[in-house]
């Protein structure tokens, strides 16, 4: 098995690419908000964990400028690729697993990535550990129990039946060892890694045109495994992408929580 065959959502799937356009539209506001108030300049060196998609790491690489770094990393960099020029580095890179690529960076930033990596407290000690004295660490996560609801108001079949879906999703997502609750823990987490400065702030949409092309994005990409778990049927699956095409349902997502810290400038300072 390769590492990314133990992912349920896999960036080689024809969805992918519509699912990080969404990501895209849905979330790179918040983390370039984020970001922005970081204070990111030029001559930085970042490192994008998890990059996936090219949006972020764009943007990093035209803030940071030519005497900045932007190092991006993924078990899977088929999608990130295409940004693979000065100041862009891309490297394969599995962060659950493997040693830090590199060290000494201004900024570590991953979004959707942790809750999805079996060795996460692995993960989270190697970026941190990746910071230079001083770097801060933005960590981006969803917490699908926090609100588990695809149609928070579930008033008709159409809704039940999203939120039956969203469920099922929810349990695939268990068995292929995400943390569900996992973006609730960031704050503690990065203060328990030694990080000071610690802030977070949770946000999800709420009836948008890119949070259904998400919804529709995943129930395809994960259609054969609801089926073949028992979890739905074949016309659960059909009958759900037709209400979201027709435009029936108010969808939103798990929240996402975005945690940010800082690393002492000198051992023992805050």
């Amino acid at each position: 098995m390769t590492p990314s065959d133990r992912y349920l959502l896999r960036n080689r799937q024809a969805e992918a690419a519509e699912r990080f356009d969404a990501f895209t539209a849905l979330f790179d506001p918040v983390t370039f908000r984020h970001l922005e108030a970081l204070g990111i300049g030029p001559g930085w060196r970042c490192w994008e964990v998890g990059a996936g998609g090219t949006s972020v790491v764009s943007w990093l690489a035209e803030r940071v400028g030519p005497a900045g770094r932007v190092l991006a990393t993924d078990i899977d960099v088929s999608r990130v690729a295409p940004a693979a020029r000065p100041p862009v580095e891309v490297r394969v890179h599995d962060v659950g697993a493997e040693e830090p690529p590199d060290e000494g960076f201004d900024l570590v930033h991953a979004r959707l990535v942790l809750v999805h990596v079996p060795d996460r407290a692995r993960a989270l000690r190697s970026m941190v550990a990746a910071l230079r004295p001083g770097g801060y660490l933005l960590v981006e996560d969803a917490d699908p129990a926090l609100q588990p609801l695809a149609c928070p108001d579930e008033h008709g079949p159409e809704q039940r039946l999203a939120n039956r879906l969203r469920h099922a999703f929810r349990s695939l997502l268990a068995d292929h060892g995400a943390d569900l609750a996992y973006g609730r823990k960031l704050p503690r987490l990065l203060r328990e890694a030694g990080l000071c400065e610690v802030a977070a702030d949770a946000w999800f949409p709420l009836a948008s045109s890119a949070g259904a092309a998400l919804e529709a994005a995943t129930i395809r990409q994960i259609r054969g495994r609801l089926v073949t778990a028992g979890l739905a049927t074949d016309e659960d699956v059909d009958r759900h992408l037709a209400n979201i095409a027709a435009g029936r349902l108010d969808l939103t997502t798990a929240p996402l929580i975005s945690a940010r810290g800082r690393k002492a400038e000198h051992p023992g300072s805050d």
